[in-house]
């Protein structure tokens, strides 16, 4: 991962998102590094398409990988983040495509259009957060995206509304936050918990203690243990844990390095305790993982 990739995880915020002038919905684009790239928030559903890169995704407490082509919606005051794997100099002029919309304003149009119960189950998915998975799905998902890219007016709400029932008879999907996970309200300790995410992120393959990030947060271990169990739905090293073995997939898939090599370059410190996580959170080893995953890149 480079420098890049780490030191644009900049400090979290709520992001007020203006609205658009005689408009439902609001479509816009950004690259990477852009500073729309962050840990935040905000009060809007957000349907968001990757087109380029590779990289990590945070949704509540998942840790994830995004590609091209993957499709999520992400519900209102749910933290989220994408970060780009990239070169020290390596630019995206056009990352991504998004498609922000209000509960309001969907709620007020279900009040008079009543074919819009039909979205009613994927809005509640969306509380925590949705990956979209079948190609056909994300395809026509994307060809609807460019046309609201491309008009204005009715048109552009025809092709959102067409998307929204396209995704809510989607039945191949994956719910990424956990649904205990709490969301910390208050601009101070939303503040700490990204702090604590972002420190994590960058030392995450170091020998990292639960007291190291406590004393970072300048807060007391104990009460830090409980305080990250409560914003994040884990306990801090079942959280660490999760990222190491996330990072381990990538290397499985996309270098030759030996298992053992990827087990030290994530931050375990044996093999055995590697293989366990890597069981325990995959259902599977890890060399059994690099296997399935050279036979699945070889129907592409």
């Amino acid at each position: 991962m480079s420098k890049r990739a780490t030191t644009r995880h900049s400090p979290p915020s709520y992001e007020l998102i203006p609205p658009k002038e005689h408009s439902s919905i609001l479509y816009r684009k950004h690259g990477f590094p852009d500073p729309l790239v962050r840990w935040h928030y905000h009060k809007e559903y957000e349907l968001h398409l990757i087109t380029h890169s590779s990289g990590k995704v945070f949704v509540g407490d998942y840790i994830g990988n995004f590609y091209p082509s993957t499709l999520f919606l992400i519900g209102p005051n749910l933290p989220h983040n994408w970060i780009s794997h990239t070169d020290e100099q390596e630019i995206y002029p056009e990352r991504d495509q998004v498609v922000v919309f209000t509960d309001e304003m969907m709620q007020a149009a279900r009040s008079v259009l009543p074919e819009l119960t039909e979205l009613d189950g994927l809005l509640q998915r969306a509380s925590l957060g949705i990956e979209f998975q079948n190609v056909d799905t994300i395809r026509e998902a994307q060809f609807l995206m460019q046309r609201i890219a491309t008009s204005s007016g009715l048109e552009s709400l025809a092709h959102f509304l067409s998307i929204m029932g396209l995704l809510a008879k989607a039945d191949q999907y994956q719910l990424l936050s956990s649904d205990h996970y709490l969301t910390i309200t208050g601009e101070k300790n939303q503040q700490r918990v990204n702090q604590a995410v972002n420190y994590i992120f960058n030392h995450y393959h170091e020998n990292l203690s639960l007291e190291e990030v406590a004393e970072e947060l300048d807060m007391q271990p104990t009460y830090f243990s409980k305080f990250f169990r409560q914003a994040t739905g884990r306990r801090f090293v079942e959280f660490v844990n999760s990222l190491r073995i996330t990072r381990a997939c990538d290397l499985l898939v996309h270098s030759d390095l030996p298992i053992t090599n990827i087990c030290f370059e994530v931050g375990f410190t044996n093999i055995s305790n590697f293989n366990r996580h890597f069981m325990a959170l995959k259902e599977m080893t890890p060399s059994n993982y690099r296997k399935l995953a050279g036979v699945a890149r070889s129907f592409d």
